[in-house]
C-alpha cells in the first residue's frame, strides 16, 4: 500500500494490541498518573510498534480545550527571543502544553498570516511579541476574536491584553547616563523601528538623561532602522557619514550593537577605545562572544517568557479576571565596550 494512502492507526487498535481497554489507553496518552508503570510501558510499546500518532486536534475538539499554545516572535536568530522561548517552554511544558512557534521577521503581513493559522489550528491561546507597526485592523481583529492573548516585549495601544515587558525608558536612561558620566556628550541612538512603543520609550529615556545632565542633544545622531545586526551596520555607516561624529553609541538591542561593533572595526575604529558602545538585553553572547565584552542593559528575556506563559495559564483558567501588566526593572551591566573619555 502506498504510504500516502495508509490509514491512521487508531487508539482502539493500540488498546487491542496492548490488551487493555480503550479508556486505559486514552488515559495514558493524556499522561494520567492513575495508570501503573507496567501498563503504561506496555501501551507505549504498542504505540511504537504500530506507529500510532496522537491526534491532538481531534482530542481538543472532543474536550473543548486545546493544549497547544501559539508563540509568535519577531526574529528567531536574535538570542533574546531564543531565551524568551526557553522561559515559555519551561513554564508550559510541565503542564502538558505544546508550543507552536511562528516568526514574523517584523512583518505585519507575516504576523497576520500566523495569527490566522493559529486560529485555524484552534490553539488555546497566544503569546505575541508584536511587530513594530501592528495596524489598527489587526488590533480590532484580536479584540474581536476574544482569543486568550498575552503580549510580550512590546505593547500595542488599543489592545486589551495581559502584558509582560521591561521598563525600556529606565533602561535607556541608565545606558545614556552611564555614557554621560564617562564624559561622552556626543551619543548616537541607533536601531529599532521608530513606530513601536518600545523604541519611543527608549528615546524618552535617552532624552531624559541628556536633559538631566544639562547637555544639548543633537537629534541628527538618532538613527532608527531594523532590529537586527544589519540595522547596526547600516546605522553606523549613516552616522559616520555626517559632519558630527559621536564618541559613543547607544543601541536599541544587543543584536544591533553586534552590527555596530562589526562596522566600527570595518571603518578602522577600535570599539571600547575609539568609540564606546552600549547594547540592550544582556543576551549571553554579550559577555561570552562579543569583542570587546558588551556593556548592556539587562532585560531578562527568559523571565519575560516565563511570566508571559504564567499569565496565559491564568487566563485559560479564568478568562473573566482583570488583565495584568508586569514591568520588569532593568539593570546596567558595565563591561569593556565603554570607557572614560579623555578630556
Amino acid at each position: 500500500m502506498n504510504a500516502l494512502n495508509k490509514k491512521r492507526v487508531t487508539l482502539k487498535q493500540v488498546a487491542e494490541h496492548a490488551g487493555v481497554s480503550r479508556a486505559t489507553a486514552s488515559l495514558i496518552v493524556r499522561n494520567s498518573p492513575s495508570i501503573s508503570k507496567p501498563t503504561r510501558e506496555k501501551v507505549l510499546q504498542s504505540m511504537e510498534e504500530l506507529g500510532y500518532v496522537y491526534d491532538r486536534v481531534a482530542a481538543n475538539l472532543r474536550e473543548q480545550r486545546s493544549t497547544t499554545i501559539g508563540l509568535i516572535i519577531t526574529d528567531i536568530s536574535n538570542p533574546f527571543y531564543s531565551e524568551l522561548l526557553v522561559g515559555v517552554h519551561e513554564t508550559l511544558e510541565k503542564e502538558g502544553y505544546t508550543i507552536l512557534l511562528g516568526t514574523t521577521f517584523d512583518s505585519e503581513e507575516k504576523q497576520r498570516k500566523l495569527l490566522s493559522t493559529m486560529m485555524e489550528n484552534r490553539v488555546g491561546g497566544v503569546i505575541l511579541c508584536p511587530v513594530s507597526d501592528t495596524s489598527m485592523t489587526d488590533i480590532e481583529s484580536l479584540n474581536k476574536w476574544q482569543l486568550p492573548l498575552v503580549l510580550a516585549v512590546r505593547e500595542i495601544d488599543g489592545l486589551v491584553s495581559d502584558y509582560v515587558g521591561v521598563n525600556y525608558e529606565r533602561g535607556a536612561y541608565l545606558a545614556t547616563k552611564h555614557l554621560l558620566e564617562e564624559g561622552h556628550t556626543s551619543i548616537a541612538f541607533v536601531g529599532g523601528g521608530s513606530e513601536s512603543l518600545a523604541w519611543k520609550d527608549r528615546e524618552n529615556g535617552y532624552m531624559k538623561a541628556y536633559k538631566e545632565w544639562g547637555k544639548e542633544l543633537d537629534t541628527s545622531l538618532i538613527e532608527a532602522g531594523t532590529t537586527d545586526r544589519n540595522g547596526g551596520v547600516q546605522a553606523i555607516k549613516s552616522i559616520f557619514n555626517k559632519d558630527k561624529k559621536p564618541t559613543a553609541v547607544f543601541c536599541f538591542n544587543d543584536t544591533v550593537a553586534f552590527g555596530v561593533l562589526e562596522e566600527l572595526r570595518n571603518q578602522g575604529k577600535i570599539p571600547g577605545e575609539d568609540v564606546a558602545v552600549v547594547g540592550f538585553d544582556d543576551v549571553p553572547e554579550a559577555e561570552a562572544l562579543s569583542y570587546p565584552a558588551l556593556t548592556t542593559v539587562s532585560s531578562y528575556p527568559k523571565e519575560i517568557g516565563a511570566r508571559a506563559a504564567a499569565l496565559l495559564k491564568e487566563q485559560l483558567g479564568n478568562d473573566e479576571r482583570d488583565r495584568k501588566r508586569i514591568i520588569l526593572e532593568p539593570e546596567l551591566v558595565v563591561r569593556k565596550s565603554t570607557f572614560p573619555l579623555t578630556k
